[in-house]
């Protein structure tokens, strides 16, 4: 998937809204009301967060000095994530093909849609927007385990088949979207899909969902749904844990996953309009 850059080609994500492309000198333009939800949504995770996130992903966004006020440009991003792991960002529209994500990540490349949630949806999106891809994802790619984590990721999902990459995807979906780590402090979260979300960020490390240790085998196994909060999280005993994993055979473990078969879902069925993995 190739993106322009005319300022005048915006690219419609599936559910309407509308990424913005970099003009020349890539500047992305956007309105007082874009920025003004960025503003709203940073305002309110930051006092959440507080207690509840792993250093490492304290230490990224330090490190990131994303401003409240304004939606961040990626460029800003790249200087941080660049001197730290060599990832960078790439601008997307929304949600991208299995191909062109793994061919991303492979190569330290992180994709960003670049549009942000509506007022009127400032709590559930389908679809990752860039407060998700930034706020919930960046701070953690300036920790070098997840960092090469991430790419390993990338490299294998680019050789895998359809089937293959099924199981991938529920491994990525059990780390890196909603993932917790026990630190000397105590349970933390890393994932971002946890970290982007208020309800799910209070609600995740209390007693109403279940945390088994993580397997990697096991995660690939559990099935999920995208549009709950998730019943089930897998507790990492060290975020290097990731980084030991990407030194191993993970496509190994895939084909073990694939022989056991999935575990019974923890949930209801989707409605149709919804989607589970």
């Amino acid at each position: 998937m190739t993106a322009t850059t005319s300022p005048l080609s915006d690219q419609v994500s599936k559910t309407g809204y509308r990424a913005r492309l970099p003009d020349a000198r890539g500047h992305i333009a956007y309105s007082d009301t874009e920025h003004a939800t960025w503003q709203t949504l940073m305002r309110r995770q930051l006092p959440i967060i507080e207690g509840r996130v792993c250093q490492q992903y304290l230490d990224g966004l330090a490190c990131l000095e994303l401003p409240e006020d304004r939606i961040p440009q990626l460029p800003e991003i790249d200087r941080v994530l660049e001197a730290a792991t060599g990832w960078r960002t790439v601008q997307v529209p929304a949600l991208i093909p299995f191909d062109t994500f793994f061919d991303l990540l492979a190569n330290r490349r992180f994709p960003v849609a670049t549009f942000i949630r509506t007022p009127e949806e400032l709590d559930y999106l389908k679809e990752p927007d860039i407060f998700h891809e930034i706020f919930g994802h960046c701070p953690m790619l300036t920790d070098p385990s997840f960092a090469e984590f991430t790419a390993t990721y990338g490299r294998l999902g680019k050789a895998a088949t359809s089937r293959e990459r099924v199981y991938l995807a529920r491994l990525y979906w059990l780390t890196v979207e909603f993932g917790l780590v026990d630190t000397p402090q105590g349970r933390r979260i890393y994932g971002g899909g946890i970290i982007s979300s208020p309800k799910e960020t209070r609600y995740a490390l209390t007693e109403e969902p279940e945390h088994l240790p993580f397997d990697p085998v096991e995660a690939m196994r559990t099935p999920y749904r995208i549009d709950i909060l998730q019943p089930l999280y897998y507790v990492l005993d060290d975020l290097r844990t990731l980084h030991d994993l990407s030194r191993q055979d993970i496509m190994g473990m895939v084909y073990r996953a694939m022989a056991l078969g999935l575990h019974a879902p923890r949930f209801e069925p989707a409605p149709e309009r919804s989607r589970a993995s």
